[in-house]
């Protein structure tokens, strides 16, 4: 494999894993300081674990300790109302 298409496949797999949203090029040091945003299975298991406890209604300050204790940082305002949608979802499914 020539250097030229070794260095392209790297440069490939990088980007690949590249957050979106980020620029595609400069400015990598922003990415260390942008803030984490839960994945959709932490949502998830954070909304199926506060389920389990059925303590009604569950607040947002519920919602905030669980993503912090995932996390180890502040709860986003948008992960606390995506957890709160998807608690909606799953309280709706059940019935």
């Amino acid at each position: 494999m020539d250097l030229t298409l070794w260095v392209s496949s790297i440069v490939a797999f990088v980007r690949a894993g590249y957050p979106s949203g980020m620029p595609t090029t400069g400015h990598v040091s922003l990415v260390a300081l942008s803030r984490r945003r839960l994945c959709n299975d932490e949502i998830t298991a954070i909304a199926t674990k506060l389920m389990k406890r059925r303590l009604w209604p569950i607040s947002s300050v519920d919602i905030g300790v669980e993503i912090t204790r995932v996390t180890n940082e502040m709860p986003l305002p948008a992960d606390v109302e995506r957890v709160m949608r998807r608690l909606n979802v799953m309280r709706c499914a059940r019935g």
